[in-house]
């Protein structure tokens, strides 16, 4: 275990398992600071670069900030791969940046057998305004701002049966950067914010749950799914992080029985690059959806609710259809 920090500019650290640090340096702005970086969850390497960049600017988006520069963090296998690969991957990271109006300003490269990239990325935020994972309040509605699915694609890219129209909107997913999302969680007073990338939907909600001290109701039939994910996942296309993300969670989610073993699966599945969950006053739900509808998010979807955790029967997580129990 690391040592507890001990520092009072330090507004976000690391006890509530929130998607960036917030550090305090005037009364007017503080520093929102993340780092992240995977392998390769398509073939294209410009497409690769994309998703990684969109992946690292959506944890300074989730905190409500406002990202402003980017150092690219690279593992390229010299020698085994085309160095026009690798120029591809930044060109992809580039865009995104350009597109996030963020800049890139140096990095570093190792030699790895594997290629890895992702960005380490500073942004801005005023100190009291930031979205924590740990503001949500019973009641509050459930907004998902991109679809699920992502890993059983990548995973069914990497076996070679995946559609190329699967690919296509996989890949346009991913790389969406996820500011509108970002920006009406603001404007439409989301009290809590978190992104949905590698614990999958259920396991970064009950981050989510501990930090505001609420439990949750999941309706299953209103998750929105990428195309062809729900046909991967029945026929058994599951990452090995999916399952492992779904092991986790088991001991304090509760799961209809109506529910079989791959759609269980599908909400934990593990995402790259995913959405934005809002936890939005009730009343101000119409309000988000048309919002992020009029912004042409990859999806406006209200999955549930946040409850009293007395009323949760003993559990952080219920799953189940939307109007039973």
């Amino acid at each position: 275990m690391l040592p507890r920090v001990e520092d009072p500019a330090l507004l976000v650290g690391a006890d509530t398992l929130d998607d960036a640090a917030i550090y305090r340096l005037t009364d007017e702005i503080a520093l929102v600071q993340t780092v992240d970086f995977f392998t390769p969850v398509v073939d294209d390497p410009y497409d690769f670069g994309r998703i990684a960049a969109a992946n690292a600017f959506s944890d300074i988006y989730a905190m409500g900030g406002r990202p402003l520069t980017a150092l690219n963090i690279v593992c390229f296998p010299s020698g085994v791969l085309p160095l026009e690969y690798l120029a591809r991957i930044l060109q992809g990271g580039a865009e995104t940046a350009r597109l996030a109006e963020a800049t890139i300003v140096g990095g570093h490269t190792i030699d790895d057998p594997e290629p890895k990239y992702g960005l380490a990325v500073t942004g801005l935020i005023k100190p009291g305004q930031e979205l924590t994972n740990a503001a949500g309040r019973p009641g509050d509605v459930l907004v998902l701002t991109k679809p699920l699915g992502t890993g059983v694609i990548a995973t069914a890219i990497k076996q070679g049966n995946a559609s190329a129209e699967a690919i296509a909107a996989a890949t346009a997913t991913m790389a969406a950067l996820n500011r509108d999302a970002a920006e009406v969680a603001r404007a439409c007073g989301a009290r809590a914010l978190t992104d949905i990338t590698g614990f999958g939907l259920l396991g970064h909600l009950s981050e989510l749950c501990r930090a505001s001290g609420v439990a949750a109701e999941v309706w299953y039939d209103r998750l929105p799914s990428l195309f062809e994910a729900e046909t991967l996942a029945r026929q058994g296309v599951i990452p090995g992080g999916t399952k492992r993300n779904l092991e986790y969670v088991q001991p304090w989610t509760s799961f209809e029985p109506g529910l079989e073993s791959w759609q269980r699966l599908l909400c934990a599945d593990a995402q790259t690059s995913g959405g934005l969950v809002l936890a939005v006053p009730s009343e101000r739900t119409a309000e988000a959806v048309q919002a992020l509808t009029a912004r042409d998010t990859p999806a406006a979807a209200v999955i549930g609710r946040l409850v009293d955790r007395d009323q949760a029967g003993g559990y952080l997580l219920n799953v189940r259809f939307a109007g039973s129990g």
